[in-house]
């Protein structure tokens, strides 16, 4: 969240991308950092995934990542 905090406060667009076992984190974290920013959440857990599951989980975040950068057309 750091990272995505600095690069937001330098104007580089960013999304900050974790599973949703992180969502309630990530959210206090945000607060506290007072930054709003783009968020995308994917199944949990990652570690242990088969190669073509990650490619699932990577299809399924896709859209909304690049919609989150590029804002509503």
């Amino acid at each position: 969240m750091h990272d995505i905090n600095d690069l937001e406060r330098r104007g580089i667009p960013g999304v900050f991308a974790a599973t949703v076992q992180f969502r309630d984190a990530a959210e206090a974290q945000s607060t506290t950092l007072g930054l709003d920013v783009a968020r995308v959440l994917t199944p949990h857990p990652i570690q242990d995934r088969t190669d073509e599951e990650m490619v699932a989980i990577a299809d399924q975040a896709i859209d909304g990542l690049i919609g989150a950068l590029t804002g509503p057309s």
